[in-house]
């Protein structure tokens, strides 16, 4: 038959088998069956057979099912055990049905059909190999789009055959919907996924399936069940995908997080403190995320999911992950004898847990271990006395039984319990049953391999019934034949170990290679079922047990060694205060009892060093709190707001090189079952050097001179630093404060500054500050170059100079004007003249003030061109010749008017001179004012010398006249420059007389 729907094919094999031989012959409806667990299934043949043998008439007298053989004979299912109230054989019209009811995995297995005549038996081969497993679902569909919305049409299918009429569980992303039939409608989105189940079958749901396209969100989990031993590692996986981006993804366990704080909110797995150090997560590629648990426990038997989160979207957790069961190995051997051969069988080594891959094996038989068999199956030709077991390399304590290949007789021996546990002071009983093949058993004892690798003879195991240790403790009980019980009272905990049963005949010894039965001793202990903290006291509810759980045992409860009275429940409810001390013990056994658990004390705390605590030096502060069931611990440091912050749940927080940063107030907590305790707060004061100082000065902003300024030095350091100034080396303050003051700073306080820092761990400098004074400026000086005499026509170069900061800018004036000559600190005359003379001053001014310098007045004493010179020479010989011709004259005059009388005296005449030349002058003077201007004025004293050849000249005595001459320079004005120098100018310029000259000209 096949089933197609929306590109889907499901095959039901149902292939034919017909097998035929002399008339023999059978044929099957399916030869490969698969059917779910807990269904029924039906099995069918035709037959056929001759009707005659060697001409006799051949009659059906039996007809059966089996899967193999016990005692060289096939087992009719109908009367095996396992299979007792769930088999019918139904004949008719040579049709055979076998029907199966209720399914389990063992189940699995080739059926055959046995005919038997009265003349011949007949056996269908092969046979039909029916396949029990878990639902194989498959959700098949097809969209119909209906406007603006999409609708999906979907059937859950199944490759094996499904239990009558049966109900379904639909699933959309993951969660839980609507729908109990084969077909569900829906409306749906392009990121939606849909899985279904069988009811009765939840854990088996079909692999989550987009509509549209492959890239809905959803999450399918590669196991939806594996068994693992304990102590081993395994590996759980999925495949997910998301229509968004991921923003958190993680593995959880719906068993785990219903205990937890928040039970309605699933703990990632990674973050659990039962699966800290044993979990990894790993993501080999994308869309693909494993879940790895090393070192398994029994306790890690669960479900376990994936699930993942988007911006808008969260996978569901309602659909089953998988499921992990972790166990010893349950294994079995299997015996498939050949049909035509007694003396042959295959041995196959079976468990219903799934092993790691490459596992490794081990046999053994009649108790020794086989060398070189690692395989899971062995074949074997055997004998009608060995026995066979099986177990898997690094699991050897749990083999399977022993199994006969044929019949119940052989040699063997069968331990009841692979291992026991029992309390401190208890007795307990270690069975097996035994069998030695046909022959009677000369010698049985039991022994411990432990006790007699300490004995005289190491490789001879020794009867415990004569061990020392065990003397007046061991009993061998035999209550029926091949069946022995060792039984130790007053048990301690030495007697925990592996114990054996060995037996001999005549002429066999059963082996100690396959081990015994595993003895754990261990004593009671108070586990806290759940506790209520109070300021004062804890309430708590107690259970008095062991990994070791007797039955109809009475307890005996103790609080502070006294014991409580009509207390024998494993249970007990009390209010326990700090100090408090409880224990439990079995009734009768009260010398056995738990340890002492109690309440949590408040937790100590120490520092070490306890000295000072260097910067970069390793610190640990430990809490200390007695208490039992142990505390955990965390720790705490208190911010600037006095809130605490968890740093660490360990009982010691290590600093390896602390830091400053870490300075501050911490206490710890401690916490188990029955409480939780806090610690005063502990100080940590980390010392250190100082850090580089930083250096500021105040104002900020420009200094000037005369203001009050402040320079200032920080450096963090513990203990508080010691600061010193510094100028340029020269030290200026040293204290505890970090601030130099400076009233009425000057230009002189100008500098590089420093400070140095320093405490007992160390000491360091500063960088540089520069102070920088701002100041108006000085009263200028000024020079002028040349400073000798000063020749018509040269350059002259005046220089002002003025200490400023900032630095000043120039400008020159010259006395009654108005408008500045000049600007810059040099102004040149590069072509000096007369009418350059005059009083100059500068002026000097910055953004702080300004100064001016005194005027500097030049005069000029005869400085002329020469053409001036010519013009003056003419002047005065005019002014004396005319004085002469003058003075002859009124000699004249005087002679004539003198006859009668006396001649004038000698100082009437000067006089005369005088006036007469002063009145020249006068006369020169007043032509001159008109042609040349005031400031050029110039002052003259004439001095005529005696001429002896002149008779009038010598009669005169020496006198000097004076005259005031005032020259008119026709000459254009001379070039001015104004440079970066400036001088007030004085001049004596000095014109050379000739041999004729008779006057000295003396300017000033």
């Amino acid at each position: 038959m096949i089933l197609t729907a929306s590109g889907f094919v499901v095959f039901l094999l149902c292939m034919p088998a017909v097998q035929g031989q002399n008339g023999w012959g059978a044929t099957y409806s399916s030869t490969q069956i698969c059917a779910v667990k807990g269904s029924t299934v039906e099995i069918s043949c035709s037959y056929k057979y001759p009707s005659t043998i060697n001409h006799q008439v051949n009659t059906v007298q039996k007809t059966f099912w089996f899967t193999q053989k016990k005692d060289g004979e096939l087992v009719d299912l109908t009367t095996a055990s396992e299979y007792s109230g769930r088999v019918e054989d139904l004949c008719e019209n040579n049709r055979c049905t076998l029907r199966i009811k209720n399914l389990t995995e063992s189940d699995s297995a080739e059926y055959r059909f046995r005919l038997k005549t009265n003349k011949d038996a007949y056996t269908a081969s092969p046979g039909v190999t029916l396949s029990v497993t878990d639902p194989d679902l498959l959700v098949i569909g097809k969209t119909i789009v209906h406007q603006s919305n999409s609708k999906a049409e979907l059937q859950c299918h199944s490759r094996c055959l499904l239990p009558h009429d049966p109900s379904y569980i639909w699933y959309k992303n993951g969660q839980n919907i609507r729908g109990e039939t084969f077909s569900h409608s829906v409306y749906f989105h392009s990121a939606d996924s849909f899985s279904c189940a069988l009811k009765g079958h939840e854990n088996f749901p079909s692999p989550s399936q987009c509509v549209d396209g492959q890239t809905c969100n959803r999450v399918i989990h590669t196991d939806r069940s594996i068994c693992a031993f304990k102590g081993s590692s395994v590996d759980i996986s999925c495949i997910y995908s998301s229509y968004e981006s991921i923003t958190d993804g993680f593995w959880f366990s719906p068993e785990r997080y219903h205990q937890g704080q928040n039970s309605s909110q699933p703990e990632d797995l990674s973050e659990d403190s039962q699966y800290r150090g044993r979990v990894q997560i790993l993501e080999t590629e994308r869309g693909r995320s494993t879940l790895r648990i090393s070192d398994l426990r029994d306790s890690d038997s669960a479900q376990y999911l994936f699930k993942f989160k988007t911006p808008s979207f969260e996978w569901r957790s309602d659909l089953p992950g998988t499921t992990l069961t972790v166990t010893d190995p349950d294994l079995k051997v299997k015996v498939k004898v050949q049909v035509h051969s007694y003396s042959w069988s295959e041995l196959q080594c079976y468990t219903s847990c799934r092993l790691p891959h490459g596992s490794s094996y081990i046999w053994y038989e009649n108790g020794l271990k086989m060398a070189k068999k690692t395989l899971s199956s062995y074949s074997v030709y055997f004998g009608f006395a060995s026995s066979y077991s099986c177990a898997v390399r690094g699991h050897e304590d749990f083999p399977s039984p022993p199994v006969c290949v044929t019949g119940q007789t052989c040699n063997r021996v069968i331990y009841t319990e692979r291992s026991i546990c029992a309390l401190n002071g208890s007795s307990v009983d270690i069975s097996c049953t035994y069998n030695g093949y046909k022959v009677s058993v000369k010698s049985k004892f039991w022994f411990s391999p432990e006790r007699s690798h300490q004995g005289q003879n190491p490789s001879q195991p020794e009867d415990l019934s004569k061990d020392s240790q065990y003397r007046g403790r061991v009993q061998i009980l035999e209550t029926w034949r091949g069946h022995s019980t060792l039984r130790i009272s007053d048990l301690r905990d030495s007697d925990s170990a592996q114990y054996l049963f060995t037996f001999k005949t005549t002429s066999f010894e059963w082996g100690s290679d396959l081990p015994g039965t595993t003895l754990t001793v261990t004593a009671l202990q108070v586990q806290v079922i759940t506790s209520t903290v109070h300021q004062a006291y804890t309430y708590a509810e107690l259970k008095c047990r062991s990994s070791c759980s007797p039955a109809g045992v009475s307890y005996v409860w103790f609080k502070n060694n006294k014991k409580i009275i009509k207390e024998e429940r494993p249970l007990y409810k009390d209010q326990f205060y700090p100090g408090d001390i409880i224990s439990c013990a079995l009734q009768g056994h009260e010398n056995y009892s738990s340890p002492l658990i109690y309440a949590l004390k408040f937790p100590v705390v120490s520092v070490s060093p306890s000295d000072e605590i260097m910067e970069g030096s390793s610190v640990t502060l430990t809490c200390s709190s007695d208490a039992n069931p142990a505390a955990n611990y965390t720790w705490y440091k208190t911010d600037g707001n006095q809130k605490l912050h968890p740093l660490a749940k360990e009982r010691q927080l290590v600093f390896s090189s602390i830091l400053v940063s870490d300075s501050g107030e911490y206490n710890c907590t401690a916490e188990n079952e029955l409480g939780k305790r806090t610690s005063d707060m502990i100080s940590v004061d980390v010392k250190y050097s100082p850090k580089p100082p930083s250096v500021s000065a105040s104002p900020s902003a420009e200094i000037e001179e005369g203001s009050s300024v402040t320079l200032t030095c920080s450096s963090d350091a513990n203990p508080a630093a010691d600061y010193t100034w510094y100028k340029e080396n020269q030290t200026l303050f040293q204290g505890a404060e970090g601030s130099y003051h400076v009233t009425s700073i000057s230009s002189e306080d100008s500098g590089i500054y420093y400070c140095k820092s320093r405490n007992q761990f160390g000491e360091i400098n500063s960088t540089s500050l520069f102070v920088d004074v701002l100041y108006a400026p000085k009263p200028p000086s000024v020079s002028v170059s040349p400073s000798a005499e000063i020749e018509e026509g040269s350059s002259v170069t005046l220089t002002c100079s003025s200490d400023a900061n900032p630095a000043a800018n120039y400008t020159w004036y010259k006395e009654d004007e108005d408008s500045p000559k000049a600007s810059g600190q040099i102004f040149t005359i590069t072509d000096f003249r007369a009418e350059h003379s005059g009083s100059y001053s500068c002026g000097a001014k910055n953004k702080i003030g300004r100064q001016n310098s005194t005027f500097h007045q030049i005069v000029v004493t005869g400085a002329w061109t020469s053409r001036a010179a010519g013009i003056t020479t003419a002047v005065v010989l005019a002014v004396i010749l005319l004085s002469i011709f003058l003075l002859i004259r009124k000699k004249k005059s005087a002679k004539r008017s003198s006859e009668p009388g006396e001649p004038h005296s000698k100082q009437d005449l000067n006089q005369q001179l005088f006036r007469s030349q002063a009145y020249t002058l006068s006369y020169c003077r007043s032509k001159t004012e008109l042609q040349s201007p005031p400031e050029e004025l110039l002052y003259a004293s004439v001095q005529f010398s005696k001429n002896q050849s002149d008779p009038l000249s010598s009669n005169i005595e020496d006198s000097v006249v004076y005259a005031e001459v005032q020259f008119n320079s026709a000459a254009p004005r001379s070039q001015m420059s104004a440079t970066e120098d400036s001088t007030a100018l004085y001049s004596t310029i000095n014109k050379t007389r000739t041999q004729h000259e008779s006057a000295a000209h003396h300017f000033y």
